[in-house]
């Protein structure tokens, strides 16, 4: 990967005064040159969660990391190290004394966007035709769509997610997160979840779940495995 990314990083400034303390978010902006050879070691610390193929599972305890945007990626690592994202899970692997500091962050979400991603992931239980896939494609589409995308396909420049390929289980419980506030996310986002009740937001994850994948973002089967850990 040729051409350098950018990642937004946040802190704060407090300014002091005798009777007042103002506190104003500082906006970074840093550029990085990711070096995928080194992305593919540090991964491997990853892996052991996440699998050498960045599939996730289908239970939905970690999701399908393969193929997804950088900006995606790096966000969410930035949050989970600074406390934005809780996971107890991820918190002691997304540390710098862990995984490193910025660069190595940048080098392995450029190397995981790189992985060709599940052919046959988990989708929800209502396929196309069900009352409840229609139901949830028209939740998708008038309250989902403008950021994720008609197709799933997310935005790396604005940094919405990709849910093409995502498994349908590891969506529904986000949104469950979402809703009991166990998860911050974007104020627009947090707002459509708690618009929506719990089964629009099961029936909308089901119809997102059935996205194609481009043919060229995929494995060749569902029985490869990633080269690179073997």
């Amino acid at each position: 990967m040729k051409a350098a990314f950018q990642h937004m990083l946040f802190g704060l400034l407090c300014l002091n005064s005798v009777n007042l303390q103002a506190v104003e978010k500082i906006t970074i902006h840093l550029d990085f040159i990711p070096d995928i050879e080194a992305g593919k070691t540090t991964f491997s610390v990853c892996a052991r969660c996440h699998l050498p193929e960045a599939w996730g599972n289908t239970d939905g305890t970690y999701p399908q990391l393969a193929g997804q945007h950088v900006n995606v990626l790096m966000k969410q690592l930035l949050d989970i190290r600074n406390g934005t994202r809780q996971s107890a899970l991820m918190y002691p692997f997304v540390q710098e004394r862990t995984i490193g500091g910025y660069q190595q962050l940048s080098n392995v979400v450029a190397y995981i966007s790189t992985l060709p991603m599940n052919p046959a992931h988990a989708r929800g239980p209502w396929p196309p035709g069900t009352r409840e896939y229609r139901q949830g494609e028209k939740a998708y589409k008038q309250f989902c769509a403008s950021c994720h995308g008609d197709n799933g396909q997310g935005n790396n420049e604005l940094v919405y997610p990709r849910l093409q390929g995502q498994h349908f289980r590891y969506m529904s419980k986000q949104l469950d997160r979402i809703k009991s506030g166990q998860r911050t996310v974007h104020p627009a986002m947090q707002a459509v979840v708690q618009e929506l009740d719990l089964e629009q937001l099961e029936h909308a994850a089901n119809y997102a779940s059935y996205f194609a994948v481009p043919e060229e973002d995929m494995a060749a089967s569902r029985t490869w495995r990633n080269p690179d850990f073997q």
